[in-house]
């Protein structure tokens, strides 16, 4: 697999404190710690032999840490919520002798559910997505609109077949794995019932109607992937006065390929409405990115008013967002950005497609997608 260069500065934060880097599998995480740190001494708990010895003896650990000091280097321990008890083990280490750690997890819900210790503040917090555009050299928009931008997936021979992999054993296999529920059937088809909504408002009875399950599972099974990091969960924005707006959120996967091959979703092409829908989730999970990595503080919502005026984006209370596939944005593309206006003063105002140059339509600025992609990684909006 080709190397990138990850946009999430890890040394920088591990030179004040330990850290937490949550992601799921196959983001990257354990490629950018050996990328990163090199000979810093590792305990990866999906290793049968290594889990054992620390299952039996946690304080395995400590000992030999303090006779092969680290050095210079974190210590970093791989998928952490598969033994949460090390973390008593890391908090002595980290009071009492100053080491650094970096702590890998895909599931942060056993730890956040199950009463672990998260260090009191001792590690902050990070997560790593799928690759961003920034970190792909000459990104393929086909190519991530069909197959996602794991990083295996991204840069696979067949990368059909190992997102179908991916999906298979992970989604399923590893939920089932962690005890997480009960029936995976139920589950399963669930995930292709909430990818079919991906990107929509939720509708839970619909949904449970779908999936043949009762509505309070469905509600479980929706904090399961938010909890796992399989999913995200974005709030309408609801401040608006002359237009009253929706309460209900939108659902997105965490990955635009995920979501495809649990649908079914197949060969999306331009000029497609399965083209416009991919487009959004893109977007969705470059805005995402961009606010994480960054620490921006703004939050993202989307609006929609009951009258169905809708903006795809916010960014805090300021920027307004539109995607769309087409090739040419039209006046009529405008309307939710110019309803949305009426109640904020909108200090940028955006509609995202494939144009081929980016042009002005009043106050509205219309961007080429690889180009908005730069000017936001370049922090102009």
């Amino acid at each position: 697999m080709e190397q990138v260069s990850r946009y999430l500065d890890l040394k920088s934060d591990l030179a004040k404190k330990s850290l937490f880097l949550f992601g799921p599998r196959q983001t990257g995480k354990t490629s950018l710690l050996k990328q990163l740190f090199p000979q810093a001494p590792t305990y990866n708990l999906l290793l049968a032999d290594v889990f054992l010895k620390l299952s039996q003896r946690p304080q395995l650990m400590r000992e030999e840490l303090l006779l092969h000091a680290p050095g210079p280097w974190p210590v970093v321990v791989d998928e952490i919520q598969k033994l949460p008890i090390l973390l008593d083990e890391v908090h002595h280490l980290i009071e009492a002798h100053r080491l650094r750690f970096v702590l890998t997890g895909s599931s942060p819900r056993k730890l956040k559910r199950g009463g672990a210790n998260l260090l009191a503040g001792r590690a902050w917090e990070k997560q790593l997505f799928p690759l961003a555009s920034v970190e792909i050299p000459k990104p393929d928009l086909l190519r991530i609109l069909n197959f996602g931008s794991l990083p295996a997936i991204y840069f696979s021979e067949t990368p059909e077949k190992d997102l179908s992999a991916y999906v298979g054993t992970y989604l399923q296999e590893e939920i089932k794995a962690e005890g997480l529920t009960r029936k995976v059937e139920n589950f399963s088809r669930f995930l292709q019932t909430a990818a079919l909504c991906d990107t929509q408002q939720i509708n839970f009875s619909n949904i449970a109607q779908d999936a043949a399950v009762p509505p309070r599972t469905v509600i479980e099974y929706f904090s399961i992937l938010q909890d796992t990091l399989l999913g995200c969960l974005l709030e309408p924005f609801a401040k608006t006065k002359k237009r009253k707006a929706v309460s209900t959120a939108k659902f997105y996967f965490f990955d635009v390929g995920v979501s495809n091959l649990l649908a079914g979703r197949k060969n999306i092409k331009p000029k497609t409405e399965l083209f416009g829908s991919a487009l959004e989730h893109f977007i969705f999970t470059e805005l995402r990115a961009f606010l994480r990595y960054t620490e921006d503080g703004r939050t993202l919502s989307f609006w929609r008013s009951t009258s169905d005026h809708e903006v795809d984006f916010l960014i805090g209370d300021e920027v307004a967002i539109e995607v769309k596939g087409t090739e040419m944005a039209h006046e009529r593309h405008l309307s939710g950005i110019q309803a949305l206006s009426e109640d904020l003063k909108l200090k940028q105002k955006i509609v995202v497609s494939m144009d081929s140059r980016a042009r002005k339509i009043g106050d509205i600025t219309v961007y080429p997608v690889m180009e908005f992609l730069h000017r936001l990684w370049a922090k102009e909006f």
